[in-house]
């Protein structure tokens, strides 16, 4: 397994970046902790979760007892204000059953866009507190994500990234890694919609700042990305051209 630095944190995270979403969604309690400590032995250290998912969130710090402490733990809050920042993240500490996150992040959806700087000064706050280790900013606007490298104080962006979004992922990915930003890339897969794995992979690999956040629902899910992170695509002319296929198909 290779790990990346998070950009200016000092967080080295498994290229393999286990998204725990869908963990409540797996039948018992105990497939679940098969399964993450599956993805722990392979070398997965990074784990990232949200609190707009209770189940989940709850699920994987049950999951975790044992190797808590040898993990990158985030998680993220969705809120309106940065004074709310705290409750959500309280709310989580105790589901995750942890006393802090290695990574926090301000997630920003449909609802709104809260003052950067008011968000960052009480990030600060938390980790003053010890209650986060370092902090970064989640959305799936593109343009908020631009916004934030541009803000330059958020330590990661996490945002959709895959063969699909193409062009501006690029750029925006690049520009992270000169300001020293970590970068996560959500959707691998484009949500179900990419079928191809290894070139999914393939593709994402070619930017070494970025970090592959894989939603992983059951075993055979693990076993493949595994394998394929093992044994990664060589990228040739016949790679870039399947990209191209794949791209011209959805456009």
């Amino acid at each position: 397994m290779d790990y990346v630095g998070l950009g200016k944190s000092n967080l080295m995270a498994s290229r393999v970046g286990f998204g725990a979403m869908s963990l409540k969604d797996i039948e018992s309690e105990e497939d679940a902790a098969i399964l993450v400590h599956k993805a722990y032995d392979a070398g997965v250290n990074f784990f990232d979760i949200s609190h707009t998912v209770p189940e989940s969130e709850k699920r994987l710090g049950a999951c975790l007892h044992g190797i808590r402490q040898n993990v990158i733990l985030s998680t993220k809050a969705c809120v309106l204000d940065a004074r709310s920042l705290s409750e959500d993240l309280e709310a989580s500490l105790d589901a995750l059953q942890t006393d802090y996150v290695d990574l926090f992040q301000y997630e920003v959806d449909e609802k709104g866009l809260a003052d950067f700087d008011e968000i960052c000064a009480q990030m600060k706050r938390l980790q003053e507190r010890k209650k986060i280790r370092h902090f970064g900013l989640a959305t799936e606007n593109l343009d908020i994500v631009q916004k934030a490298l541009d803000f330059g104080l958020f330590e990661t962006v996490q945002a959709p990234f895959n063969i699909l979004v193409d062009g501006e992922g690029e750029r925006l990915a690049r520009q992270a890694a000169q300001k020293d930003i970590g970068f996560v890339a959500m959707k691998p897969l484009y949500g179900g919609l990419v079928q191809n794995t290894p070139l999914a992979l393939g593709y994402l690999y070619q930017f070494e700042n970025v970090v592959p956040l894989w939603g992983v629902r059951n075993l055979e899910e693990l076993e493949q990305i595994l394998y394929f992170n093992d044994h990664p695509p060589v990228i040739d002319e016949q790679f870039k051209a399947e990209v191209e296929k794949v791209r011209d198909f959805f456009n």
